[in-house]
């Protein structure tokens, strides 16, 4: 059903497409089958595609750039591997504590 709402979106070719937890409630296969259709959507069609996710590893999987919001303020934003070693993130979705940041910031503050 997604998927089929995703078509009639994209029928008209947009630059931009904005989805809103494109893969909630799917079990695995649906997920593969949406994230091939997304990534399509991006490298075949040239469209860009802004998702609103909350499954990491969906969003780690798929993105080339991504933007952390915590309690909708912005802590990190870059390449899906730096975004996963900010202490930032590890603090807010993995509840890791870091006692200092490497810039001297202390932890919860956005240097």
């Amino acid at each position: 059903r997604k998927r089929v709402e995703l078509a009639r979106a994209v029928a008209l070719k947009p630059d931009l497409i904005i989805l809103d937890e494109p893969m909630a409630g799917m079990n695995h296969e649906e997920k593969e089958d949406m994230a091939r259709y997304i990534i399509d959507l991006n490298e075949e069609w040239g469209m860009t595609v802004v998702m609103i996710e909350h499954d990491m590893g969906v969003v780690m999987d798929l993105s080339h750039r991504v933007m952390v919001l915590d309690f909708g303020k912005c802590i990190a934003s870059g390449q899906p591997d730096e975004i996963l070693a900010n202490p930032l993130v590890k603090k807010a979705y993995l509840g890791e504590e870091d006692d200092a940041l490497d810039d001297g910031t202390a932890a919860g503050e956005v240097a």
